[in-house]
C-alpha cells in the first residue's frame, strides 16, 4: 500500500479504521460507556487501528492524531444514547 501524504486521505483512512472497530466491536463499546472503561477494554482493538493507521501515512500526517480524533467521532460521540456518566 502507498503511503499516504494527504491529510484528507489520511483522515477518511483513521474515519474507516474507526468506524470498524466500531462495527465489530459494539457490546464492547457499550459496557465501556456504560462502565467508564471503553478505553481499557478495546485496548487491543485501539491499538491494532492505531499500528494500521500509523503504517499506512507519513509521521507528519502521523503526528496529527486523526486516528484518536476519528475513535472519539465515530466511537465515543455516536453513542450519545448509551447510558454513562460521561454526559
Amino acid at each position: 500500500m502507498q503511503t499516504i501524504e494527504d491529510e484528507s486521505r489520511a483522515r477518511r483512512r483513521a474515519r474507516a479504521i474507526a468506524s470498524d472497530v466500531s462495527v465489530y466491536n459494539e457490546d464492547k463499546i457499550t459496557e465501556g460507556i456504560e462502565h467508564d472503561n471503553l478505553f481499557e477494554l478495546l485496548e487491543e482493538e485501539l491499538e491494532e487501528g492505531r499500528a494500521l493507521f500509523e503504517e499506512s501515512v507519513t509521521p507528519e500526517i502521523y503526528a496529527k492524531n486523526l486516528y484518536w480524533r476519528a475513535v472519539i467521532d465515530i466511537i465515543v460521540r455516536s453513542k450519545p444514547h448509551i447510558r454513562s456518566t460521561l454526559w
